[in-house]
C-alpha cells in the first residue's frame, strides 16, 4: 500500500450523543463538510478522537463506518494507541481489513518504555501488517522523546515511512533531513509552528483546528507550498489565536466546542475529560468570535 503523505490531514473528533455513544451520523456529516472544504485526508481516532476513551469494538466500528463513508474520496489513516505490542498489532491487523490507508503509531501508551523497548513496540508492530506506518513523536504529551538514533534503526523497517513531527522544535525537521534525505515523509504535527514547519520542507500538516477552518488550513497550506510567503502570513497571523488551542491540555475540549460554535459538530465528550466552563470557556468564544468578525475572504487569493 502507498500514501501520498502531502497536504492537511485533520486529527478528527469522534462525535458523542448525549449519552456518551458514538454519534455516527454526525460523524458522518463531519466528514463530508471536511471532505467538500478540500482536506487531503483524516487522522481517526488520534488525540482529539478521544482514542483511549473508546473500547476496541467501538474503535473498529468506528473505523469501519468512516471508511465506509470516505469511499475513498480522501486518505482515511488511524491512531494506533495500545497499552502493548500485542494489542497494537491485533489493531494494525484489524484496520487494515478494514480498508484503511495507514497507521500513525503511537509508544505503548500507560507505560512509558526505554529507548529500546519503544524501538522494540515499532518493530513488532510493523512487522504485524503491510499497512504504512508514520511515527508519532509526541514526547511533550507523551514524554518518549523517538531520537535520530532511534528513527536510524526504524529506518529499517520498509513499512515505516513517515513521521508525524510535534517535538515543537522546528530543529528537528531540519535534523531529520540532514540525517535521512527523503527516506521519510515529514508531517508537521503542532498548529502553531505548522508555517514554520512546511516551509522547512515537511509535506504535511496533520491539525485540530482544521475542523474547524478547513478552508483556511488547505488555503494556508497551499500558499505556503507555493511559496507565496506573505499571503500565506497574512492568513497564519489571523488564524495563530486559534490554533493555540490545539496546544494546551484541554485541546479536545476546545476543538469540540469550537466544532460546536460553528455548527460542525457537538462539544460532547468521555470522562475523564469534561466539557469547558467558567473563564476557558469565555475564552475559546472570545477566540472563535473574534476570528469570524475579522475572517479573510479567501477568494483573492486565486489557488485554482
Amino acid at each position: 500500500m502507498k500514501v501520498n503523505w502531502q497536504g492537511v490531514f485533520p486529527a478528527i473528533s469522534t462525535q458523542f450523543n448525549d449519552d456518551g455513544s458514538i454519534n455516527y451520523e454526525s460523524n458522518a456529516r463531519m466528514l463530508e463538510d471536511l471532505i467538500t472544504d478540500g482536506i487531503d485526508g483524516i487522522i481517526a481516532l488520534g488525540t482529539i478522537g478521544e482514542n483511549a476513551s473508546l473500547s476496541p469494538e467501538e474503535k473498529r466500528d468506528f473505523i469501519k463506518h468512516t471508511v465506509e463513508t470516505v469511499k475513498g474520496r480522501i486518505l482515511v489513516l488511524t491512531g494506533c494507541t495500545e497499552n502493548t505490542a500485542e494489542q497494537a498489532c491485533l489493531y494494525a491487523q484489524d484496520v487494515e481489513k478494514l480498508g484503511v490507508d495507514g497507521l500513525m503509531l503511537l509508544p505503548a501508551m500507560v507505560y512509558r518504555g526505554t529507548d529500546r523497548e519503544v524501538v522494540a513496540h515499532y518493530q513488532t508492530v510493523a512487522r504485524s501488517t503491510k499497512l504504512p506506518i508514520m511515527i508519532y513523536n509526541n514526547p511533550v504529551s507523551y514524554g518518549i522523546d523517538i531520537s535520530l538514533e532511534m528513527t536510524a534503526i526504524l529506518a529499517e523497517e520498509e513499512n515505516i515511512v513517515a513521521i508525524k513531527e510535534s517535538t515543537t522544535d522546528t530543529r528537528r525537521l531540519t535534523e531529520l533531513q540532514s540525517r535521512f534525505g527523503e527516506r521519510f515523509s515529514i508531517l508537521c504535527g503542532v498548529d502553531d509552528i505548522a508555517l514554520e514547519s512546511i516551509l522547512l520542507g515537511a509535506t504535511g500538516w496533520i491539525s485540530g483546528l482544521t475542523n474547524v477552518f478547513p478552508r483556511e488550513s488547505v488555503t494556508l497550506f497551499k500558499l505556503a507550498r507555493a511559496g507565496r510567503i506573505e499571503e500565506a502570513l497574512e492568513i497564519y497571523r489571523w488564524f495563530m489565536p486559534l490554533l493555540r488551542l490545539d496546544t494546551i491540555p484541554t485541546l479536545v475540549q476546545c476543538i469540540k466546542f469550537a466544532e460546536q460554535l460553528l455548527g460542525r459538530g457537538s462539544e460532547n465528550v468521555r470522562m475523564p475529560r469534561m466539557t469547558l466552563i467558567g473563564d476557558e470557556r469565555a475564552y475559546v468564544e472570545k477566540v472563535i468570535k473574534e476570528a469570524m468578525d475579522t475572517r479573510i475572504d479567501l477568494d483573492k487569493y486565486n489557488l485554482d
